[in-house]
C-alpha cells in the first residue's frame, strides 16, 4: 500500500506542478519563481507538518539513540543511495567517480556489514552526491520554474521529473514485504530529518523571510552540485534581481526543508 501511495504521490505532484505552470496560476514577477503564491502556501503546509509531526519524532530519535547507532543507520541508507549515485555518475560520463561509487557499495556491503560501517571512506573512496535531476542538468536541461511540492518540498521543474525516476528506482520502495518497506521508509525519513536538526537554528537566525531564503539557497546549491562546485557565472539581468541567490547562503539551508516522505535524494533538494 505504501509503495502504491508513494508512486501515486510522485506522479500527482508532477502532474500538479505541470498544470500549475501551464495555467500560470498564482504568478509572480520573479522569473525563477513564477508561481510564488502557490509555493508559499505549500511551503507553509509542509512546514506545519514538519513542526507538528516530523521534527518532534526526529528530536526523540536523536535523544533516544546513541550517536554510533544513528551513524550506522545513516550509513546503511547512504550505501543504498550509492548504488544510484554510481548510475548517475556513469550517465554523466564521469567514469572514475562511477567506479569509485561502485567500489564503495562493494566494500561497504561486505566488509562494512551492509553499509552500517563506512569502511570505504576510511579507505579513501570519496562519497558523492548525484541524482537524476543533476544528471538532467548535466545533459543541458534547464531548471524550469521553482516548485514546492506537497510533502517532497523544494524542487525545480527539471528536478521534479528527476524525482519521479528517483522514487521509481528506489530499492527500498521496490521491496515486496510491506512491513519491511514501511519500516525502512519511516526510519530513513526520521534519520534524514534528525541529521538536519542543527541547521534549523541557522535558518531561523539568518532569514527574515524563510521561504525566500530557503528557495534561493536551494537554487544556488543545486546549481553548484550540477557543476560539481564550479558553476559558470550567470549573466546579470536587472529584471531578475529578486531571483538571484544570496551570495553567502549556506548549502545546508535548503537541506533543512522537511521531507516527510523520504526519497533517495539529498532534500533539499533534499
Amino acid at each position: 500500500m505504501k509503495k502504491v501511495f508513494t508512486k501515486r504521490l510522485s506522479r500527482s505532484s508532477l502532474a500538479a506542478a505541470t498544470l500549475l505552470l501551464l495555467g500560470g496560476c498564482a504568478t509572480s514577477g520573479n522569473p525563477k519563481d513564477p508561481i510564488e503564491g502557490f509555493n508559499r502556501v505549500m511551503f507553509a503546509i509542509n512546514d506545519g507538518i514538519d513542526k507538528t509531526i516530523v521534527k518532534p519524532v526526529a528530536q526523540g530519535y536523536e535523544s533516544t539513540l546513541p550517536a554510533p547507532v544513528r551513524t550506522g543507520v545513516a550509513n546503511f541508507f547512504g550505501n543504498i543511495d550509492d548504488v544510484f549515485v554510481a548510475v548517475n555518475n556513469l550517465l554523466q560520463g564521469k567514469l572514475p567517480e562511477a567506479l569509485s561509487d561502485a567500489g564503495r557499495v562493494l566494500i561497504n556491503s561486505t566488509v562494512g556489514l551492509l553499509g552500517v560501517i563506512d569502511v570505504a571512506s576510511d579507505a579513501g573512496l570519496e562519497k558523492h552526491d548525484e541524482d537524476f535531476g543533476q544528471t538532467f542538468g548535466r545533459w543541458g536541461v534547464g531548471d524550469g520554474a521553482y516548485l514546492v511540492l506537497p510533502v517532497f518540498g523544494p524542487r525545480t521543474l527539471r528536478d521534479t521529473f528527476g524525482l519521479v525516476l528517483d522514487v521509481q528506482t528506489d530499492p527500498v520502495s521496490q521491496l515486496k514485504d510491506v512491513p519491511s518497506r514501511n519500516t525502512l521508509t519511516a526510519t530513513r525519513g526520521i534519520s534524514d530529518r534528525a541529521r538536519l536538526l542543527p541547521t534549523d537554528k541557522i535558518v531561523e537566525e539568518a532569514a527574515l523571510d524563510r521561504y525566500s531564503y530557503i528557495r534561493d539557497a536551494y537554487l544556488q546549491r543545486r546549481r553548484s552540485k550540477i557543476y560539481d562546485g564550479n558553476p559558470p557565472r550567470e549573466k546579470f539581468d536587472s529584471s531578475a534581481n529578486a531571483a538571484e541567490p544570496p551570495a553567502h547562503a549556506p548549502e545546508t539551508a535548503a537541506a533543512s526543508v522537511p521531507v516527510s516522505v523520504p526519497v533517495p535524494v539529498s532534500v533539499a533538494g533534499q
